[in-house]
């Protein structure tokens, strides 16, 4: 099935809205679909033919919309890069790609390029690559259906004004910062990118005029803990990355922030539930061992197994309204004595401590009891606790094999870039 390109139609429609502010300016719709025009036009100079793979290695700024924009008109599909990987990470990730774009686009451009004026629905469009909590990070090939229904949905969730501003402080490597980009060129509304999260920057954009923005829980904190309060503008601050735990929903709440909970994977090209239900025409329920499985026009074709859904690996439970509650991740479950500890629950009371501002929880072997249950803490600043205190803590309000055994401290925990805890290196 064709549809008009999403970015013709926008400027189609609206040319002389802005589409998005960066760190380097902003750009109207009229201005975009010009600039990703010759970006298309460049790439073709180089070589690059449609079905071709771009990788895009560009911070948070024009450029990048521009070149992923271009690669679309040129039906090229668009391979976003972390900045951060190493050489070799970066040579393995772009190893299929005709090109890797690391600077803005310039020199000739190809007047006879193929650039194309609709979508075909069933093309691969952007290849993303997933966090690697558990593994490396794997490839996704999400086509243009998957990136249009993940937008339908999203609107159909959290609803669409035509005056919206949507506020990403996410990397555009990852499909959670991506998705923002590519549905406000679907809505036609605005964008406004931060190369990188600054919480009193992102804090005063937010109070001033965003209808919308997109964190993990971590900097959700961070942003409290700035200051923000009561902003006026704002209709939705979607969590997603990692659970958010009801201590952080009862803070947000606090000050005025509509907090939202998402869950979400790579595969089906960003969210799966928004606040609870499953977003317009995607299918969720409940497998073998209680794994989370999705289907659906927003899952990745090649991510569907033979039964039809993407099995996710996550653990959950559905209640009688359909609602997803996502209570952790297969293999994170500890058993220690026979019993199932979910680490989830574990972290969930430990950040409800007035001094505790993360906590991460995974087992460790013990010789009596298969396992142990340890948690590492991030404290608030200007706050104490002793591993005391906060086993204590825990043993009134968790079943006794559900206290840790052990408690240590850390000033950061370690997570990727959407936000998701690494165990691994926790256990290593």
């Amino acid at each position: 099935m064709l549809v008009e390109a999403w970015l013709h139609r926008a400027a189609r429609t609206r040319p002389d809205h802005v589409a998005l502010r960066a760190d380097d300016g902003a750009l109207t719709y009229g201005e975009l679909y010009a600039a990703a025009t010759l970006a298309a036009r460049r790439l073709s100079a180089l070589g690059v033919r449609p079905g071709d793979r771009v990788g895009i290695a560009l911070p948070a700024r024009r450029a990048f919309a521009e070149t992923l924009h271009g690669c679309l008109l040129l039906g090229a599909v668009a391979l976003p890069v972390d900045r951060r990987l190493k050489a070799a990470e970066r040579a393995a990730q772009t190893a299929s790609c005709a090109t890797v774009v690391s600077r803005p686009l310039d020199g000739l451009a190809d007047e006879g390029a193929p650039l194309s004026g609709t979508h075909d629905l069933t093309a691969t469009a952007i290849v993303v690559h997933t966090s690697g909590t558990t593994s490396g990070p794997r490839p996704v090939g999400l086509t243009f259906g998957n990136w249009l229904w993940s937008a339908l949905g999203s609107a159909a969730a959290l609803g669409v004004r035509r005056d919206d501003v949507w506020l990403c402080t996410l990397p555009l490597s990852h499909v959670g910062g991506l998705s923002i980009l590519v549905r406000s060129v679907i809505y036609a509304t605005k964008v406004v990118l931060h190369e990188r999260f600054d919480a009193e920057a992102a804090a005063d954009e937010i109070a001033v005029r965003s209808t919308l923005v997109s964190v993990v829980p971590t900097t959700l904190a961070r942003l409290l803990d700035s200051g923000l309060r009561h902003p006026p503008s704002l209709r939705v601050a979607l969590i997603g990355g990692a659970p958010i735990t009801p201590a952080l929903l009862e803070r947000a709440a606090a000050a005025g922030v509509p907090a939202v909970g998402t869950y979400g994977l790579t595969e089906a090209c960003s969210q799966v539930t928004t606040g609870g239900p499953p977003l317009f025409c995607t299918r969720v329920r409940i497998g073998a061992r209680r794994e989370i499985l999705v289907a659906g026009p927003t899952v990745a074709p090649a991510a569907l197994s033979s039964d039809g859904w993407l099995h996710t690996g996550d653990e959950g439970a559905l209640d009688a309204a359909g609602r997803l509650t996502v209570t952790g991740r297969a293999g994170d479950t500890i058993i220690t004595g026979g019993e199932n500890v979910a680490p989830a629950e574990v972290e969930a009371v430990l950040e409800s401590h007035p001094a505790v501002a993360e906590a991460a929880v995974h087992g460790a072997p013990d010789a009596e009891w298969g396992e142990r249950v340890v948690a590492t803490i991030v404290l608030r600043e200007a706050h104490t606790a002793t591993a005391d205190d906060l086993r204590g803590y825990c043993r009134v309000r968790l079943a006794g094999n559900k206290v840790p055994r052990v408690v240590r401290f850390t000033r950061e925990l370690p997570r990727t870039v959407s936000g998701k805890i690494l165990r691994r290196s926790l256990e290593d």
